[in-house]
């Protein structure tokens, strides 16, 4: 797996989903060091998580809500639960990802 994350992140579980990532396991989260090559492209879809990301390398492009937004280095997002939305990489593209299960999850 590609990705410039540090060899201790590299040690973690792989997440097997649409895309490539380091998986730190937390109480009610999920805390996902993910690399994408460029070119990606993930198909609109939603999650039952409260995610949020942050870019480290590169951009993400994200449609969500008829909306189509850029993100570079350093800037954070936010996909409420539930909601439809799909993600772009034009350049190669790290980002560390927080799926926090909703209130509902935990009952």
């Amino acid at each position: 797996m590609a990705g410039k994350y540090p060899d201790r992140i590299k040690l973690l579980p792989l997440y097997d989903g649409r895309f490539d990532a380091y998986k730190l396991e937390a109480e009610d989260s999920n805390v996902l060091f993910a690399s994408y090559p460029a070119g990606t492209s993930i198909p609109s879809h939603s999650h039952d998580t409260d995610n949020y990301g942050v870019i480290t390398r590169g951009e993400l492009i994200l449609t969500m809500n008829n909306e189509t937004s850029k993100y570079g280095v350093g800037d954070w997002y936010h996909v409420p639960p539930g909601i439809e939305h799909a993600a772009r990489f034009e350049y190669e593209t790290d980002e560390i990802e927080f799926w926090f299960k909703n209130r509902s999850q935990l009952e």
